[in-house]
């Protein structure tokens, strides 16, 4: 019997993904869940596997193909095994009989694996591109709420250029707030565009997420060949959904980062201690275990950061549970898996789930389940260099943590220099519902932990 093998349901709101490498060959046999496909989507890389076992008879995707939830990916004869009793391996044939008999009724019913490959790999690729763009544009990017589509439709009734019935300290008004007074209707019974309007249409903008710069269109490329020679590359999907997710938080949440620093001089000497037990174990004590569960901690003290803000109705969505998600560099660009519920995990359990997921990330074997569902982030750049940056926000969280490399400093202590290990730290923050003030509390907060372990301790057993 024929089995099909289609793209199951892959995560929510993803309904297409790439395929990165065909895993198996026309006449291979292979077995229930073997890995037959390795998929990328705009969440994560990962392998699809097999429901059936059988000799694969027909391929229906290569390399490159985007394909959609539901869509044919190979077939398999299920039945192949029953007459194979000794050929499991993949690529061996079926016995002369069986090739006999497929031949014959081949003769009298032409199969699908009789196409022409080019009118094979047609089939389900039509309009990929269009596919791709459509779904993005409808679920990978909040649309426009109502209110602010409201607002622009008149847009085009004074057209720019034209006279607008507005009185010159409304024209200034509209300058200052950076809106083109062009776009605004006036309420007013003449039609004259008020202050009130050119305020209304300003709260419609920061309410319903609309950014200026979207209206921006990008300026032509100039035509580098002309200079010297060139390479074009497509970029990967999971880079296009990184693109898309921090140019909407870069364009619509009003982000601010403070800076600060602990003194990890003790914490480091008590993570070396612990670290030798624990690596006979198999696990390995970081800086970035420990930040989680500080976080964590944080997180339940303050948990406005703790929650997402959704401007269609104003409010504030807290959320009861500490999932915090941790930037791992991968060659397909910065992805971020999710670690659940951190604050009912100790350090040494967070250090080897952590050290396990990243692993499974670089190696795209993380599921797009494992990539959603953080409620903050943690992006430590530390192995790799730097003093300080200023990490954007992931949305729809409302705060990241950035650190970067520790360092030995001088510092004047109980009336001596001494020197002691700096760890720069960063949090950047949506200031729509975090004020400055709450920022750096909650970045004193965890630095006041990271240099004091035993806080850390009593604060809550680890």
């Amino acid at each position: 019997m024929i089995e099909e093998i289609r793209l199951p349901e892959i995560s929510e709101n993803v309904d297409t993904g790439d395929v990165i490498n065909v895993l198996v060959k026309v006449d291979d046999y292979i077995e229930k869940d073997q890995s037959v496909v390795e998929l990328e989507t705009e969440k994560a890389a990962f392998e699809v596997p097999s429901p059936f076992k059988g000799r694969v008879s027909e391929i229906s995707v290569k390399e490159g193909d985007s394909v959609k939830v539901g869509q044919v990916i190979l077939k398999v004869d299920t039945e192949a095994e029953k007459k194979e009793e000794k050929p499991k391996e993949a690529g061996q044939k079926p016995p002369e009989e069986e090739k006999g008999r497929e031949e014959e009724k081949g003769k009298k019913e032409p199969s699908d694996k009789q196409q022409p490959p080019e009118k094979k790999l047609q089939e389900p690729q039509e309009e990929p591109e269009k596919r791709i763009e459509e779904t993005e544009k409808q679920k990978d990017i909040p649309s426009e709420p109502e209110a602010t589509k409201q607002t622009e439709k008149p847009k085009e009734k004074p057209e720019a250029g034209k006279a607008v019935p507005a009185a010159p300290s409304v024209r200034q008004l509209a300058r200052e707030l950076g809106i083109d007074i062009h776009k605004v209707t006036g309420t007013d019974k003449t039609g004259r565009i008020t202050a009130d309007d050119v305020k209304e249409y300003a709260r419609n903008i920061i309410k319903g997420g609309t950014a200026k710069p979207a209206e921006i269109k990008a300026k032509p490329l100039p035509d580098f060949t002309k200079w010297g020679e060139i390479e074009r590359k497509k970029i990967t999907t999971t880079r296009k959904k990184i693109a898309a997710t921090l140019t909407y938080t870069w364009s619509n949440v009003p982000q601010v980062t403070q800076y600060d620093q602990a003194d990890i001089t003790s914490l480091e000497e008590s993570r070396k201690q612990y670290s030798n037990k624990s690596e006979k174990d198999g696990t390995k004590l970081t800086i970035t275990s420990i930040t989680l569960k500080v976080a964590a901690l944080a997180l339940k003290e303050f948990p406005k950061f703790n929650s997402s803000f959704n401007p269609e109705n104003n409010e504030i969505i807290y959320k009861k549970y500490f999932h915090i998600s941790v930037a791992v560099e991968t060659d397909r660009g910065l992805l971020v898996p999710v670690i659940r519920d951190v604050d009912k995990k100790n350090i040494v359990q967070l250090s080897a789930e952590l050290s396990d997921l990243a692993q499974k990330t670089r190696e795209h074997k993380v599921r797009p389940e494992e990539m959603v569902g953080g409620n903050f982030t943690i992006s430590n750049l530390g192995g790799i260099g730097g003093t300080n940056f200023a990490p954007i926000i992931y949305w729809p969280q409302v705060a990241i943590l950035g650190i970067a490399r520790a360092a030995r400093q001088p510092v004047y202590k109980e009336g001596r220099i001494e020197p002691r290990l700096i760890l720069p730290l960063s949090i950047s923050y949506d200031h729509r519902i975090i004020d400055g003030a709450e920022g750096l509390i909650f970045l004193r907060w965890i630095v006041k932990h990271l240099e004091n372990p035993l806080l850390l301790a009593m604060e809550e057993q680890i």
